[in-house]
């Protein structure tokens, strides 16, 4: 991290006072920080303290003769390799979605070129509110990386989702967002960012489950993981990526917007909800079926033998988009299979009218592992590729879409 800049945005929250935590583990790793301060900081935490721990002048007058006589906010905006609002009000917030410059932090987040992490601190109300989860859409739509904020009690003497995260979970954030990134497999020629700046990916993961009754569901075992790091894959090329999930305990990839579903029905309702997009992977999966009318008590159990479930087949999303009026420019299915792979695979891809089919053998431990060994079934035959990491299957997936994308 020696000789990585950052541009620490300061706005006015209690949270303000953990950016004098964040500043010092920065300098330790050698990490140059210059702050710029609202206003409304400067009621929580001094320019001072912040002037003191950043070894630097601490800005925040947009007309100030020093600082601009050379278009001090122009060169403020562009000379930082990371720009990160800590703690992002949802004032700046709506500020960043909407576009608004008035006053020197603002104006800086409009003008730069550079990547700019948000994180997010308010009430848990506010966090919740329409308007915030609107802006905080929008915000990453355009690129803005925007952390989640943690959940526990506030200064507010309420409890819920609103509260900063801990200064070294922002650290290491923001080391992540400076690392380079190497290439995931020897050979490949995806290069990091930029191969799908303005095209829209909508990803599909996880199981999902159909209710039975209060407390029992049918499911399968699907992790999310493939689903997850194709989706962390494309937002690296640099796609708007929507991920539309089932019920998996899996992290947010960086940049990417987040759906989660419980049932195929809802899972259904969401993709369709965020089309158009030019890809759709189609990893999630989906439950087949789903009984006829969930049990409005617990089932119990008794000694006569149980009455056989009632089943009805789900919405079969996949198809549903091979025939859309919106469909995607590349749809890709996924089939998990136990035997006959390749032949399974070549007849889902006729039936469902997709792409490809990514086909894997799920008889082992595939579903919950870290590795995955597929085979891409295309009209024009089937590529098979050696067992590898699920983020590097990820990213030959993505290097494989930016050049079908690129031939159009």
């Amino acid at each position: 991290m020696s000789g990585k800049r950052i541009l620490l945005i300061v706005s006015g929250g209690i949270a303000a006072y953990k950016a004098l935590e964040l500043v010092r583990l920065l300098r330790r790793e050698t990490i140059a920080v210059r702050a710029v301060m609202t206003e409304s900081a400067k009621e929580f935490v001094t320019p001072l303290s912040l002037g003191v721990l950043t070894e630097d002048h601490v800005y925040g007058n947009m007309f100030d003769l020093k600082e601009e006589s050379e278009i001090g906010h122009i060169q403020l905006s562009r000379e930082a390799d990371l720009i990160v609002v800590c703690p992002a009000t949802t004032n700046i917030m709506a500020k960043m979605a909407a576009g608004i410059a008035d006053d020197l932090a603002t104006t800086i987040l409009l003008a730069t070129d550079k990547p700019v992490l948000a994180v997010p601190a308010m009430n848990v109300r506010m966090w919740h509110h329409v308007a915030t989860q609107r802006n905080l859409t929008q915000l990453r739509a355009d690129g803005i990386h925007v952390m989640e904020p943690d959940s526990g009690g506030m200064a507010c003497g309420e409890w819920g989702k609103g509260r900063l995260p801990e200064p070294e979970v922002v650290a290491a954030e923001i080391r992540h967002l400076l690392a380079v990134r190497p290439e995931p497999v020897e050979g490949l020629s995806f290069p990091p960012g930029g191969s799908l700046a303005g095209r829209h990916v909508l990803v599909t993961a996880g199981p999902t489950h159909e209710p039975i009754d209060p407390v029992r569901y049918i499911a399968n075992r699907s992790s999310g993981k493939q689903g997850f790091a194709i989706a962390r894959a494309a937002a690296d090329a640099g796609a708007r990526v929507t991920l539309v999930s089932g019920p998996v305990a899996l992290p947010t990839p960086r940049g990417v917007t987040r759906i989660d579903v419980e049932t195929a029905r809802e899972m259904s309702a969401a993709v369709e909800a965020a089309l158009p997009a030019d890809i759709a992977f189609m990893v999630a999966a989906v439950a087949d079926w789903r009984t006829d009318a969930e049990a409005v008590q617990k089932i119990k159990k008794s000694g006569a033998t149980p009455a056989p479930l009632a089943l009805v087949e789900n919405p079969d999303i996949l198809a549903a988009l091979g025939k859309h009026p919106e469909r995607p420019r590349l749809l890709v299915g996924f089939a998990a299979e136990t035997e006959r792979i390749a032949e399974h695979a070549q007849a889902k891809l006729a039936r469902k009218g997709a792409d490809w089919i990514v086909a894997n053998d799920v008889s082992g431990d595939v579903m919950g592992g870290e590795a995955n060994a597929v085979q891409v079934v295309t009209a024009q035959g089937i590529e098979t590729w050696d067992r590898l990491p699920k983020d590097a299957v990820a990213h030959r997936l993505i290097e494989k879409a930016v050049n079908v994308l690129a031939a159009d």
